[in-house]
């Protein structure tokens, strides 16, 4: 395998190629009126927008990068905030059986991006009811990570 391919619908084209540039870092493949794929190598992902005219709540809990040290963690969050995003951050955070390390974004549309590196294994799911997933989503969709 190649890519993990996802595919968002999008309200606004525009907006959002312009925040999955900065996010990733890299311009689309291609684009046309009502539709914009990006290709990037490392993670190997084949990301899709495709234009709708509503788009309701977030079908999706998060969509997030692991990355390879706190340092990086870091490096990310300067850049996208260099970039005009707000960065909700959350250190030494306890979730998903992990303690993590991470920031989160939020595309045009509502979809949240979750830059994360785990520091160690925990035995617990989450520290508090406001850490982690249920900071961004409701109680009963704990998914995260």
């Amino acid at each position: 395998m190649k890519y993990v391919h996802v595919g968002i619908n999008v309200t606004n084209l525009e907006k959002s190629v312009d925040f999955y540039q900065k996010v990733f870092g890299v311009e689309p493949v291609k684009v046309k009126t009502d539709y914009a794929k990006f290709l990037l190598e490392t993670p190997g992902l084949n990301f899709t927008l495709n234009v709708r005219d509503e788009v309701r709540g977030n079908q999706v809990s998060h969509f997030g990068f692991q990355v390879a040290s706190a340092e990086d963690i870091i490096v990310h969050k300067e850049r996208l905030e260099k970039e005009g995003f707000f960065a909700r951050e959350e250190i030494d955070t306890t979730c998903c059986y992990a303690v993590q390390d991470k920031f989160w974004v939020t595309d045009p549309d509502g979809n949240e991006w979750e830059f994360f590196y785990t520091k160690s294994d925990s035995d617990m799911h989450k520290i508090e009811a406001t850490s982690c997933c249920t900071a961004s989503h409701t109680v009963a969709s704990q998914s995260c990570c």
